[in-house]
């Protein structure tokens, strides 16, 4: 009984061990999370979604403007608190959607910096109406990288934690 005992705690624990290790120094986060976006400095409520490439965040009013020969964009965010801020980003390019029904969509892909925990990353965010989703913000595997993992069984878990950031180019 005592060796059937000893062999199963050594199992158990050797499978914790290998579920801490393969983990590394990544972040764990519920499915979702508390999001700061820079520029802005607005928190807003984000989707962890491991299925989507890039991120999708909910803006209004896009408006296209050029700036020493270069594309960019205005837009406003606004969060659950009904804070706003205006923003404007260099147009990084435009995505092609191909939505479930078929139909494609063009949306204005912009960088912003985005912080979930203490993990900070810049990433391609693409501009959409997202007022018909609970969630503003849907953040997609570019922007988890390396360093996060989620935890469908939790939410909520962290407050953006990264302090000041830098401006995003």
């Amino acid at each position: 009984m005592n060796t059937l005992f000893y062999l199963c705690f050594t199992v158990i624990g050797s499978l914790l061990l290998a579920a801490t290790v393969s983990a590394g120094n990544k972040q764990i986060v519920g499915w979702v999370e508390k999001a700061r976006i820079y520029p802005g400095n607005l928190v807003l409520q984000a989707k962890m979604d491991s299925g989507a490439d890039n991120s999708s965040l909910n803006v209004l009013d896009v408006v296209e403007l050029e700036r020493n020969g270069e594309k960019w964009v205005r837009f406003e965010l606004v969060n659950d608190l009904g804070q706003s801020v205006v923003i404007e980003r260099r147009l990084v390019r435009v995505a092609r959607i191909k939505r479930h029904q078929g139909m494609r969509q063009e949306r204005p892909v912009v960088r912003m910096g985005i912080c979930v925990g203490n993990y900070y990353r810049e990433a391609e965010v693409n501009l959409v109406d997202r007022s018909k989703f609970k969630y503003p913000l849907l953040i997609g595997r570019s922007f988890m990288g390396e360093g996060l993992l989620i935890d469908p069984s939790k939410q909520f878990t962290l407050e953006p934690a990264c302090g000041e950031q830098p401006s995003v180019e």
